[in-house]
C-alpha cells in the first residue's frame, strides 16, 4: 500500500517561498491564507544569531483528527495516505481548524469552506509530484511514498535525522523534517515577534504578548494567521443548550418534591428545554460559514464526529422536550412523569456532548481534560437551576419547589467552582495547555475568568445559602441571574483560552 508523505529538508531550504507562491498559483488560493507558507525564526543576539526556516502545510496524518471530527466527510483520507478534502460537502462549522494540531486548515474566502494542502492530489493522481516540490531551487522538498524503500523519501529518513512536529498529539504525521532545529518546530520556543513587524494583526500580537518573554527564540516573519474559530457564538451556545440540558435534568426532581398541578415543575422545564434548543440550534447555525448546508448535519452525518452526533442529540432533545410539554398542558400526569425520568439522561446526552466534542479537538490541549465531561454537565445543572429560580421569581411555584431550585443552585455553584479550579490550576499534560491555562487564569482572559468564577460560583452559592436561609424569591432570582452571567463569561473566556496558544 502506498503511503505518501513528505521530506522537508531544513538543511538546505533558503526561505525563498518559492513554495508558497507555487502553491497558491496551482489551487488559485486567495490573498491573506496559506496551504504552505515559510516561517522565519531568528535564535541568539548579535554576533552570534541564526535564522532557520521552517516550511509550514498539512502534515497528511495517518489518523487524522480533520477526519474524525469533520461532520459530513468533507475531509477524508486516501488510499494512498493522503489527506483531502470536499469543498462541496463542506458546512464551514471549523471544526477541523481547532482539531488539528498543525494550524493547516483555513475558511477560503470565497466559498467559505475549509481549505488545506491536499499534496497537489489532481497532480500525484497523473504520476506528476506536487507543485511545490518541482520549484524548490534546492530540492529541499522532496515527496513519494514513505512506504517503499527504494523511494528518494524512505533513502532519506532512513540515513538523516528527522522529526516530526507536535509528535505528543499521536497524530502520526508524514511531514519530516531533515536537519530542524527545535525552535522551527516548536511555535512554543519561538514565541515572541520581532517588535519592527509592524504587519502583524494586533490579535496577533497579543497572542504571542502573553507568551514566554525569555523563550530562547524570536519569530520575524510568518504568515497572517486566522482569527481564533470559534467565539462569542460558541461561548452562547454553551449557556442556551445548558439551560435547556439542566431545565430537562431538573424537571423530574421538582415534580418529586412539588404538588401537581405546578408550571414550574411541568410545562415550564419543557418549554425552556424548547427555548434553550431553539436558540442553541440557531447559534449553531449562525456560527456555520456555509449556513444554507446545515442540513448536511442530518443527510449526510459522518458518525465518528460528536459535532453530527450532537446534532441528533439536540433533535432527541427537542421530541422528548416536546413531548413533555404537550402531556403536561393536557394533563397527562402518568405520561408526564415517565417523560420527566426520560428528560434526565436525555438532559445528560445533551449538555455531555459538547465536552465530548471539544475532546475530539486534538489541537487545543487545554479541551483535553478528564474532568470536562462531569463540568459541563454541572454547569448545565446551575444554568438550568438558574433560568428556573428567575421562573420561579414570576410564577410563584409552591415554597418545595423554590427550596429545591436553592439547593441546586448553592449545590451546583460549589461543585462547579471546584471542577474550574481543578482543571485550571491542576497538572496539564502539555506545555500547550499549560500557556493556555496561564491565558485563562492571569494573561488574556483573566477578567472574563475571574467575574465568571465569582459570577457563577461565588455569588450563587452565597444569595442561595440567603435564600434557604430568610427566604424570598428575589434573592433565588438573583442567584439565577447571577449563575448565568457568569457562566458566559467563563464558557467565553475558556472557549478563548483554549484557542490562544499558537500551533505553527
Amino acid at each position: 500500500m502506498t503511503r505518501f508523505g513528505f521530506a522537508l529538508d531544513q538543511r538546505s531550504c533558503i526561505g525563498c517561498h518559492a513554495c508558497t507562491v507555487a502553491c497558491k498559483q496551482e489551487h488559485d488560493v486567495e490573498l491573506g491564507v496559506f496551504r504552505t507558507w515559510v516561517k522565519y525564526i531568528e535564535e541568539g543576539t548579535f554576533p552570534d544569531a541564526r535564522r532557520y526556516f521552517s516550511v509550514l502545510r498539512c502534515n497528511h496524518c495517518d489518523d487524522a483528527p480533520c477526519v474524525e471530527i469533520c461532520p459530513v466527510t468533507a475531509l477524508y483520507r486516501r488510499e494512498d495516505g493522503i489527506v483531502d478534502f470536499d469543498p462541496e460537502r463542506c458546512i464551514g462549522c471549523k471544526a477541523c481548524m481547532n482539531a488539528c494540531p498543525y494550524d493547516a486548515l483555513y475558511i477560503d474566502p470565497r466559498s467559505h469552506t475549509a481549505a488545506k494542502c491536499n499534496f497537489c492530489a489532481h497532480r500525484v493522481d497523473q504520476g506528476l509530484k506536487p507543485s511545490c516540490e518541482i520549484v524548490c531551487p534546492t530540492h529541499a522538498i522532496v515527496s513519494g511514498d514513505i512506504d517503499d524503500p527504494d523511494s528518494e523519501i524512505s533513502r532519506l529518513i532512513a540515513t538523516v535525522p528527522s522529526r516530526v512536529r507536535a509528535p505528543e498529539q499521536n497524530t502520526q504525521p508524514k511531514v519530516f523534517y531533515l536537519g530542524a532545529h527545535e525552535v522551527s518546530l516548536d511555535p512554543l520556543a519561538a514565541a515572541q515577534l520581532k517588535p519592527q513587524l509592524n504587519e502583524f494583526r494586533e490579535d496577533e500580537r497579543a497572542r504571542h504578548a502573553a507568551l514566554d518573554p525569555h523563550a530562547p527564540a524570536s519569530v520575524v516573519a510568518d504568515a497572517s494567521h486566522h482569527p481564533p474559530p470559534w467565539g462569542w457564538r460558541v461561548s452562547s451556545y454553551f449557556l442556551s443548550k445548558g439551560v435547556a440540558a439542566g431545565a430537562m435534568m431538573l424537571a423530574v426532581l421538582l415534580l418529586i418534591v412539588g404538588p401537581r398541578g405546578s408550571a414550574v415543575a411541568d410545562v415550564i422545564p419543557g418549554v425552556m428545554a424548547l427555548a434553550g434548543i431553539a436558540l442553541t440550534g440557531l447559534l449553531l447555525a449562525s456560527d456555520l460559514k456555509r449556513p444554507d448546508r446545515v442540513h448536511y448535519l442530518f443527510l449526510r452525518p459522518q458518525w465518528r464526529s460528536w459535532l453530527a452526533i450532537g446534532a441528533q442529540v439536540i433533535n432527541a432533545g427537542a421530541v422528548v422536550a416536546l413531548a413533555f410539554t404537550v402531556v403536561s398542558i393536557i394533563g397527562a400526569d402518568g405520561a408526564r412523569d415517565v417523560l420527566g425520568w426520560v428528560m434526565v439522561p436525555v438532559g445528560a446526552a445533551l449538555a455531555g456532548y459538547t465536552a465530548l466534542l471539544f475532546n475530539q479537538c486534538e489541537g487545543r490541549d487545554l479541551w483535553q481534560s478528564r474532568l470536562l465531561l462531569p463540568h459541563t454537565i454541572v454547569n448545565a445543572v446551575l444554568a438550568g437551576a438558574g433560568a428556573l429560580g428567575i421562573a420561579a421569581s414570576l410564577a410563584s411555584p409552591p415554597a418545595a419547589i423554590e427550596r429545591a431550585l436553592g439547593w441546586a443552585l448553592v449545590a451546583a455553584a460549589v461543585v462547579g467552582s471546584v471542577l474550574a479550579i481543578l482543571d485550571t490550576f491542576g497538572r496539564h499534560s502539555t506545555r500547550q495547555a499549560e500557556r493556555a491555562a496561564r491565558n485563562l487564569w492571569r494573561d488574556l482572559y483573566a477578567a472574563r475568568f475571574w467575574a465568571g468564577i465569582a459570577l457563577a460560583g461565588l455569588a450563587p452559592a452565597a444569595l442561595g445559602s440567603a435564600f434557604l436561609v430568610a427566604g424570598g424569591t428575589g434573592l433565588l432570582a438573583a442567584a439565577g441571574a447571577a449563575a448565568l452571567v457568569g457562566l458566559w463569561f467563563y464558557e467565553d473566556a475558556w472557549v478563548r483560552a483554549g484557542q490562544s496558544v499558537p500551533l505553527s
